[in-house]
């Protein structure tokens, strides 16, 4: 099976599809198997549509997001206004029969990545959260916060409910969402203070890219200028 990399984020637009997509695309130029899903969108399918454009028809949209609400609600807000019922056990199935597709010898040459949406407490269906799902899967897990104002607080509550369901396996990345011609105090300090309260979970940084950074074209281009930090946050 696939091990999974699962994707979360402080809270929703903090650039958790961005990551995923640089991750999906860096592994594939290493030559590993990579396949990555959005199980759950609401408002919107453009997520899942740019992850599927990334990965050659190898899986189809339905595939990688199969739980849909037009909605911009909470996923468990759109499923009672449509009378659908989504089980916790039906989403770990789905994760499940991903993680057996294209079987490899050596499972570390083989990856899922999973994109959270929303935060990580954000209501699924009946009585489950992203972290109901995670206590079940055996992964690692990537926490994205958007470097600005409000970010200390944030990553440490998300952080701390990962720790709080056993989650070792975990680390921050922070998405710069401005030019660094228009940083400000709170940006240049907040990755050293959470270095500082967080330790030993490792912080990494991932630069401005663009306005239109979340698009394939563009996405590949910056794959390639910060490969290097992509490999550290997969180290």
């Amino acid at each position: 099976m696939s091990k999974i990399i699962f994707i979360t984020g402080t809270d929703t637009g903090v650039g958790k599809t961005l990551l995923t997509g640089l991750l999906l695309v860096h592994l594939r130029e290493l030559g590993k198997r990579a396949l990555a899903i959005k199980p759950f969108c609401t408002g919107g399918r453009a997520d899942a549509e740019l992850l599927y454009s990334l990965q050659g028809g190898e899986l189809t949209l339905d595939q990688i997001n199969p739980f849909y609400f037009p909605e911009p609600l909470a996923p468990l807000v759109a499923a009672r206004i449509h009378r659908r019922s989504i089980s916790l056990a039906g989403v770990l199935q789905h994760i499940q029969q991903l993680q057996r597709l294209h079987p490899t010898p050596d499972p570390r040459h083989s990856t899922l990545l999973i994109e959270g949406a929303g935060g990580l407490l954000v209501p699924l269906g009946e009585g489950y959260t992203w972290a109901n799902v995670l206590k079940k899967l055996a992964c690692r897990v990537i926490v994205v916060s958007a470097n600005r104002l409000g970010t200390i607080n944030h990553t440490l509550l998300t952080v701390g409910a990962l720790q709080a369901v056993d989650i070792k396996e975990l680390s921050v990345v922070m998405m710069r969402v401005m030019t660094p011609e228009c940083s400000t105090p709170d940006t240049r300090r907040n990755p050293g203070v959470l270095a500082e309260l967080l330790a030993p979970v490792p912080i990494h940084q991932i630069p401005f890219l663009g306005p239109n950074a979340p698009q394939p074209g563009t996405l590949k281009k910056n794959q390639k200028k910060i490969k290097k930090v992509l490999a550290r946050i997969l180290a």
